[in-house]
């Protein structure tokens, strides 16, 4: 299961970025391309946080869909679960990806104080 070293390496980056304030909330984005299990990294960075950060550190999830364009026609399609890069207009496979290889995290919302 990676989303276990994505969580580790995530608090590591929280961590690093809180400069000991307790954290409050992470925001991220994740694309569909990524192949990560949102419910598996929640599950993953539940226990990750607790010997890592401190505070409660709620981890907020934003899917990013994959977007293809095509490089003939111009125009975009969205990935499904079938992993079909195919322009769905021409079919042409002359394609670029415009969205769904993020992770990313957006925002961290820490404590205004250091813990002392």
């Amino acid at each position: 299961m990676h989303e276990v070293a994505l969580s580790r390496q995530l608090a590591r980056i929280v961590l690093r970025h809180a400069k000991g304030r307790e954290v409050l909330a992470v925001d991220l984005e994740v694309g569909h391309l990524r192949q990560v299990v949102p419910e598996a990294l929640l599950f993953a960075w539940e226990a990750v946080r607790k010997s890592v950060l401190e505070g409660q550190a709620a981890l907020n999830i934003t899917e990013i869909p994959a977007v293809i364009a095509c490089q003939e026609c111009g125009s975009k399609t969205q990935i499904g679960e079938i992993l079909d890069f195919r322009c769905e207009n021409c079919l042409s496979r002359d394609i670029k990806t415009i969205s769904g290889e993020e992770f990313r995290v957006v925002s961290i919302e820490v404590s205004p104080e250091r813990k002392q």
